[in-house]
Formats: C-alpha cells, sequence, structure tokens
C-alpha cells in the first residue's frame, strides 16, 4: 500500500470515523485511518442488544483501573471498543450531547469557539434525527437518531412519577432548549431499521469507495514519527509487523482518553519526569498529557416490580437531570438518572432478579479527578489508570441524595401501579456504604489531553498540540470538563469540529 498521505488518523471511533469522512470528501487529499481492531461485521455488533455479550471478547481493550480506595478497594473494568467504530459498536448507544453550560465552561476556562452555541451547528451535521430538523436538531446528517424505539422500555410510571414530584415531561427533549429538571425519553444512535448507528455503520460504510480513503485493520498505532518539533507520521504494528506511514499535511490522533495520551506519551510528549521514569527520551515537556482523567459513575437501584412485562432491548429508554449539590443554581446537572421498567434482555443472564425495575443513578459532574501513565516504554502494555473515583465526598453526596430521589419517585402515585418494593440496596441500607461498594463507571473517560492555554493543557482550541506541528487531537480526551450526559455525543460533534478546522484553518 501507498505509505505517504496528507492526513493519517488514528482510531475509528465517533470522532475518527467523522474526521476521516470529511476529509477524504476533498478531492486530492489522500486520508489513512489506522484501527488496532478488526471489522465491525459480527452480529452482536449490529443487533442493539447483543453489546453486553462483547465485554471483555476481543473487540475490548479490557481496561483496567489501579485499585481505588475510595471504593472499598476495587479495580474497575473500563470496557473500551477494539475494533471498527471503536466504543460506539460496543456501547448502549445512548444519545446525549450534555447541557449548554458545560460547552460555555469549556469556553471559560479557555476553550476558545467551544461554547454552546458555537458546537451546537456540528451536534446537528451529523444528525439525521427522526423528529425532523429544527432550532436543535439535524436532519439528514450520516447518523440515525431515534428516540427510543423500545416499546417496552417507555415508562408511564417513571416520567410522570418524576411529573409528580415537579419535574417537566413526561415528553422531554434534553437535547433541546434545555436539559436540566425535565424527564422523557433517551434516544439512541440506531438505524431506521433498527441496527445500531456506530460510527462505522453512519460515516464509514458510505464512503467505502473513496479512491483517496485507505482504512487499515489490526493496525495498533506505537509510536508518533518526529522530525524536529513536527510529527511526520505514524508507526504502527499490523500482522505482527512494525509499519511506517508518512504524513504529509497531519496526524489526527482519536484513540480515546486512555490510549490518545498513551501514544503521546510514548512518543516523548508528556510530563517529563514521568516519561525518563520510565525510560522515554523527552521530546515535548507537556505536564498536562495523561492529566485530568474525568468519568461517570452509576449506582444500582432495583425495585421490585408488579408489571409483567417481557424483558426490555435496550439497558434502558427514561431519562431525567437533576442537581443534587446545594448552591448550584448557575450549574450544569450533576445527576443522570436513567431507568428501565424490565430486566434488560442483554443482562438476564447475570442478574438475579427476574423480574425488577431498575433505577441508574449516573455522576455525571464529578469532582474527583484522577490520570493516565504509561505502565513501562512498551506499546504492548496497557496504561496505568487511577481516576481516584469518589476521592471526593462530594461525589459521594450527590449519589446518596440520588438514591433518596430514587425513593421518592417510586413512592408517588403515578409510580405506585408497579412498585413491589425497594429490593437492592434495600430500606435500611448504608447508603454511603452502597455507593462506595456498588457504584461502577459508565465508560465515559475523558479530558486527558484538554483544551486551553493554561500549563496543564495539551492541545489548542484547534485543537493543536502545545509546541507541536503537525498534530492534532480528537476525541474526549480533549474535554476540558467531561459533559453532563454520555459521551459519544460530544465525541460525534468533536470530529465534526476538528474536521472543519483542518480543512478552513
Amino acid at each position: 500500500m501507498a505509505t505517504e498521505f496528507d492526513y493519517i488518523i488514528v482510531g475509528s471511533g465517533a470522532s475518527g470515523a467523522v474526521v476521516a469522512n470529511r476529509l477524504s470528501a476533498v478531492d486530492g487529499r489522500s486520508v489513512l485511518l489506522l484501527e488496532a481492531g478488526g471489522p465491525d461485521t459480527r452480529q452482536n455488533i449490529q443487533d442493539p442488544g447483543g453489546f453486553v455479550q462483547l465485554w471483555g471478547s476481543d473487540v475490548d481493550w479490557k481496561l483496567q483501573t489501579e485499585p481505588q480506595p475510595a471504593m472499598a478497594g476495587r479495580s474497575i473494568t473500563i470496557n473500551q471498543g477494539k475494533v471498527l467504530g471503536g466504543s460506539t459498536s460496543i456501547n448502549a448507544m445512548m444519545y446525549v450531547r450534555g447541557n449548554p453550560r458545560n460547552f460555555d465552561t469549556w469556553k471559560a476556562m479557555g476553550a476558545d469557539g467551544w461554547s454552546y452555541k458555537e458546537v451546537l451547528p456540528y451536534f446537528k451535521k451529523s444528525e439525521d434525527f427522526e423528529g425532523g430538523a429544527s432550532d436543535y436538531h439535524g436532519a439528514g446528517g450520516p447518523l440515525s437518531v431515534r428516540v427510543c424505539p423500545d416499546d417496552v422500555m417507555r415508562s408511564e410510571h417513571f416520567l410522570n412519577g418524576a411529573v409528580e414530584l415537579g419535574f417537566d415531561g413526561p415528553r422531554w427533549d434534553y437535547n433541546g432548549a434545555r436539559q436540566e429538571n425535565g424527564a422523557g425519553f433517551l434516544q439512541f444512535h440506531i438505524t431506521k431499521t433498527g441496527t445500531r448507528a456506530n460510527s462505522g455503520v453512519a460515516f464509514l460504510a458510505p464512503i467505502a469507495d473513496r479512491k483517496n480513503l485507505t482504512i487499515e485493520l489490526g493496525a495498533e498505532a506505537e509510536k508518533l514519527i518526529l522530525e524536529g518539533t513536527r510529527v511526520v507520521g505514524v508507526q504502527y504494528r499490523q500482522n505482527g509487523q512494525l509499519k511506517t506511514a508518512r504524513a504529509g499535511r497531519e496526524v489526527i490522533v482519536s484513540a480515546g482518553a486512555f490510549l490518545s495520551p498513551k501514544l503521546l506519551m510514548l512518543s516523548g510528549i508528556g510530563p517529563a519526569d514521568h516519561l525518563k521514569s520510565v525510560g522515554v527520551p523527552v521530546v515535548a515537556d507537556l505536564p498536562g498529557v495523561g492529566q485530568n482523567l474525568q468519568d461517570h459513575l452509576q449506582v444500582p437501584v432495583v425495585f421490585a416490580s408488579t408489571l409483567n412485562l417481557p424483558n426490555t432491548m435496550l439497558l434502558t429508554g427514561n431519562i431525567l437531570f437533576a442537581k443534587m449539590r446545594n448552591g448550584q443554581s448557575d450549574a450544569a446537572p450533576d445527576l443522570q438518572l436513567n431507568f428501565t421498567p424490565s430486566v434488560p434482555a442483554p443482562l438476564k443472564p447475570i442478574l438475579p432478579f427476574p423480574s425488577a425495575s431498575i433505577f441508574l443513578p449516573i455522576l455525571v459532574q464529578p469532582f474527583s479527578v484522577g490520570d493516565v501513565t504509561l505502565r513501562s516504554s512498551n506499546p504492548q502494555d496497557a496504561p496505568k489508570i487511577n481516576p481516584n473515583y469518589l476521592s471526593s465526598q462530594a461525589d459521594v453526596d450527590v449519589l446518596v441524595k440520588a438514591v433518596k430521589l430514587v425513593r421518592d419517585i417510586a413512592g408517588t402515585k403515578a409510580f405506585s401501579p408497579s412498585n413491589g418494593g425497594e429490593l437492592f440496596p434495600g430500606p435500611d441500607a448504608d447508603l454511603t456504604n452502597h455507593v462506595r461498594t456498588q457504584a461502577s463507571t459508565l465508560w465515559h473517560p475523558a479530558g486527558t489531553c484538554k483544551i486551553g492555554h493554561d500549563r496543564m493543557s495539551v492541545v489548542d482550541p484547534q485543537l493543536r498540540v502545545h509546541g507541536l506541528q503537525g498534530i492534532r487531537v480528537a476525541d474526549a480526551s480533549v474535554m476540558p470538563t467531561v459533559p453532563s450526559g454520555n459521551t459519544v455525543a460530544g465525541c460525534f460533534m468533536v470530529g465534526e469540529k476538528a474536521a472543519d478546522m483542518i480543512l478552513n484553518g
């Protein structure tokens, strides 16, 4: 194959696939997309209910955190897709942009051009929303977005219970004019025919015939090639062979919040003292690489159900946003509450409840911050991941309050027809202990190559790595703070904005 391209993109997830699509739309520009995993053809990827069986498989990086002292010493598995489409091929397909205040906060932190007003057009550009175009939604884009297509999942009891407590709803569009204090149906990136709309299906399959786009699978990037302070290519391993490809214009790293900083650090770009400690020669001392790691945590609350409902196809389908912290009137919601009225079919083999309603409080504005570092200079070694989950007591407090909110919703008149009583953690449980022993990741790592101008930022607002030329980062790692919602929508947006800046900058 050709070894020289205008652009090389590392990673085919939500951001990388978008960048590949948009850059290769320009005649005369050659694009190489490197993906460490294989094709996205297996049935459990295409089937919206098959993804749980993919966790821990060969299409999962199966990354593990260090033991977390504030979570009873547990090590948490953070599933990340190692396959065409990246984590969009193994996620639960929930499409949640986040709160407008999230993006305005980014701008206030130095991410010029990333306010909500400035990023909204890029959300809309990707979208083919089944409800049609509006001030807040796009139609005709590559990505199919649907409102909870699983009829069993739609719960009037939950939504009307939330309304009874004072939340707006029950048909609240959280991706519309206002996110907070509302309840409604979840939106998903699922095709009109009911299959998964991962980034491969949405952004790569339709352009498979483009002669200027080369996709290499099983190609794991190990190092960036530099000439002075300019990145000129990528060294990668494919079928046991070490290969190189050169980029005449730019390399775009879209490997995610763990593997993007890992690749930078393996290439000598990162905290100098840390790089020296693992034997990596320092090219650029950027202390923020791998720092600022943020993630969403979830904790389950289960009630018996008096309804004899069939199993649901999806994990959840009803959603509520709220603020649990006092004195946070101008802040984005810190709680996302998902609700499933019946045991999801994907989880049926591993749950001890044959019939139950599952509430899932999610901490979406964590105060706890961690880091990603190298275990060694060997590219085959997984990165060392320490999210410092629940190291801030304020995060524990939000989830404890969230369990109490769940109980309030379950106690409403509207919810009473389905309420068979609390099963887990149980009415007399120690809620702090429940949070610390049962909380787990929602698989939304972000922030490890953040946008900004301060000493700990890694990329500028155009996503160019500080102090270097020919390289950008475009994925969840550039987010200065994790948004209030599932990060995949934001990653599609980052890809759209990155491509626009590359082509027009």
